[in-house]
């Protein structure tokens, strides 16, 4: 049975695949930019070192303004004037007023390996070289793509997040709906067969079915008392684990099939604070799972130990096992490898064990054809 929520897994990875499409669009496009004014910029500096040898190389009668114009225009790229020996004539635009001869000198170099220097040969019998650096709107548009890219993925990591955030809440809503209405169907012949079950008593008092049967109906009210409290919040108690695990262990054993042995160990005795209903809920859950993963004979044993603050429960079948493609969705809601049923099961004792007893359930080792262990950790009182 396919998840309920595929579609939706389809739709969070179109929209990723859609967002990283952006930002590379959008990066392609800035670099694109940058590159057309850095190119704009060496045109400019082309035209300012003709003007510059213009300037140097024209008789003393000649026309000077137009040279002069395209000079000053330059306003925004630093430039330096420089003889070979990076001996510096003029500079324009630099990022500080105050320059030592060294300091200019120095600058020079550290601007021919920006940009390749201009030859401004003057006719007079020696060269002079124009070095230029990166306007400081070229320097800035540099780290625009990086800022752009971090503020597109931020502004999609946010959407992802209130999606999942709107998603969860919206199962809520489902859990809770569906789970008060179940106890709300289930009340009333829960309360018919109570009735009867007294009627039975009564007629046939040596009857040693009739305890059994009461027995499986007091559980069921125990079912229908469950899914009422979820979506409340739950009433932990003081509570010996060890009492609770015998107990649902010794009810299961008797409804389950012969062929499977089901155990129960444990290393000492252990405290937790916890809702007992529920939890006799998460441990029939696993075993009940473990029974359908046991297709003949087999065995199931719950194991219960301890360690510093943790109270580990280990349930360990030897059935057919948990694929390795699906071992991180075996808790998610309406997700189920069986032909019938809803995958609610699991979905369910995940969010009784993280939600209601601020513990942990994983699936600690699962091998196919050899079986699985899953590990509740609760903290200890």
């Amino acid at each position: 049975m396919a998840s309920i929520y595929d579609s939706q897994n389809s739709f969070k990875y179109t929209f990723i695949v859609l967002a990283i499409l952006i930002v590379l669009v959008s990066v392609g496009v800035s670099y694109t930019l940058i590159d057309e004014l850095s190119k704009e910029e060496d045109i400019k500096m082309e035209l300012w070192a003709k003007a510059t040898r213009q300037l140097a190389s024209v008789a003393p009668e000649g026309d000077f303004a137009m040279a002069n114009e395209v000079v000053a225009t330059n306003t925004t790229i630093p430039v330096i004037l420089a003889d070979s020996n990076y001996q510096v004539i003029a500079h324009r635009n630099l990022p500080k007023n105050n320059y030592t001869p060294q300091e200019l000198s120095d600058l020079a170099k550290d601007y021919a390996q920006i940009n390749e220097p201009i030859l401004i040969d003057t006719g007079l019998g020696f060269l002079q070289y124009i070095y230029y650096d990166d306007s400081v709107l070229l320097k800035a548009l540099t780290y625009y793509p990086f800022v752009l890219s971090m503020v597109l993925l931020l502004f999609f990591v946010m959407i992802l997040i209130i999606l999942y955030i709107t998603k969860r809440a919206e199962q809520n809503r489902v859990w809770v709906g569906l789970t008060k209405e179940t106890a709300h169907q289930l009340g009333t012949p829960i309360s018919s067969l109570l009735a009867w079950i007294e009627i039975l008593k009564q007629q046939y008092p040596d009857d040693m079915m009739i305890p059994e049967m009461s027995k499986d109906i007091n559980r069921l009210r125990t079912i229908a008392d469950r899914f009422s409290q979820i979506g409340s919040k739950a009433e932990l108690e003081l509570t010996e684990v060890n009492e609770v695990v015998q107990r649902t262990v010794a009810y299961m054993r008797k409804r389950i099939s012969r062929q499977i042995d089901l155990k129960f160990e444990a290393t000492g005795t252990y405290y937790a604070m916890m809702n007992v209903p529920l939890f006799e809920w998460v441990i029939e859950n696993l075993c009940r799972n473990a029974t359908d993963a046991i297709e003949d004979d087999g065995e199931i044993r719950l194991f219960l130990t301890a360690k510093d603050a943790w109270i580990y429960i280990d349930v360990i079948d030897n059935g057919k096992g948990i694929a390795k493609q699906n071992l991180s969705k075996v808790f998610r809601p309406g997700f189920t490898t069986k032909k019938r049923g809803w995958g609610l099961g699991l979905s369910l004792v995940y969010r009784i064990i993280h939600e209601y007893h601020k513990g942990r359930i994983y699936v600690r080792n699962s091998e196919v054809n050899v079986g699985t262990t899953f590990r509740i950790e609760l903290q200890k009182a």
